[in-house]
């Protein structure tokens, strides 16, 4: 009798057993199909300010794996890019008024990285051509203009009669409001259509680029976001001048445009793996 009814019992406790194998044959499936992000970032690396990007975008996805471009040579910087899914052009110096024809103003210029300016253009045109996503952080931002043919103030106080303070002594505790336009891949994202956003640059886009479109505006009219005019048929191309990945993650205007990228990353990826 008792040998009958554990007998009984015995196919319910195989299929549990096989249910718990096939789970964890499962999991670990999944976890060995899993390729990390490789996302280039144009100059990223040790020091507080630089190491924030990737903090900012590993909140999103810890297994991303970062690269510094700046500290490659520049052939050598664009064959690594040419591997990954995703360029964050980061913040940084003045880039000299060489790139949009005007001459140096060292009244109104800050400091400059020739080397830099020529490994971010480079390394744009190689994302552009590779379809890899962009995405420029205040003056990953102004480079995109600049690289579509577009030009900047050299220096918003004397350059523009802006009475709005881009740039406070105390940067951390420096913000103002911006306008988004709610036709604009920006506005799908964060679903903001205005905000309150940290601001510490002097430098801000002049002319336009043709093929670019304003997404936000700061109260005196100069340009806080901008993203491909006709999107369609291109990777993301998107820049804005505040600093994201040094805000509240609760602003609206923070996590979601690095999810906004990585998302972007990650189609590219699975469109290169196809």
């Amino acid at each position: 009798m008792y040998f009958d009814q554990n007998m009984k019992k015995a196919p319910t406790f195989l299929f549990a057993l096989l249910t718990i194998f096939s789970l964890v044959f499962t999991a670990c499936l999944q976890e060995e199909e899993h390729v990390p992000l490789r996302i280039a970032v144009s100059k990223s690396g040790p020091g507080d300010h630089y190491a924030q990007y990737a903090r900012w975008l590993k909140v999103h996805d810890s297994t991303l794996v970062i690269f510094n471009l700046y500290e490659l040579q520049i052939d050598s910087a664009l064959q690594l890019l040419s591997t990954c899914d995703g360029l964050l052009l980061s913040g940084g110096p003045d880039i000299h008024p060489q790139w949009y024809g005007q001459e140096a103003d060292s009244s109104r210029l800050g400091s400059v990285d020739l080397r830099r300016d020529t490994l971010e253009m480079a390394a744009i045109e190689k994302a552009i051509e590779l379809a890899i996503p962009v995405l420029g952080i205040c003056r990953g931002e102004q480079i995109i203009n600049i690289s579509q043919g577009g030009s900047l103030y050299q220096d918003i106080p004397t350059d523009t009669d802006s009475k709005l303070f881009h740039r406070c002594k105390e940067r951390e505790n420096c913000y103002h409001q911006v306008m988004i336009d709610s036709s604009s891949k920006l506005f799908q994202t964060t679903g903001a259509g205005m905000g309150f956003v940290n601001t510490n640059h002097h430098q801000a886009i002049d002319r336009l680029a043709d093929n670019l479109r304003a997404t936000a505006h700061a109260e005196d009219g100069l340009i806080e976001a901008i993203e491909w005019k006709n999107p369609e048929g291109k990777s993301l191309f998107m820049g804005v001048q505040w600093h994201p990945e040094r805000m509240d993650h609760s602003n609206p205007l923070a996590l979601p445009v690095g999810l906004y990228f990585l998302k972007a990353a990650e189609s590219r990826q699975k469109a290169a793996a196809e």
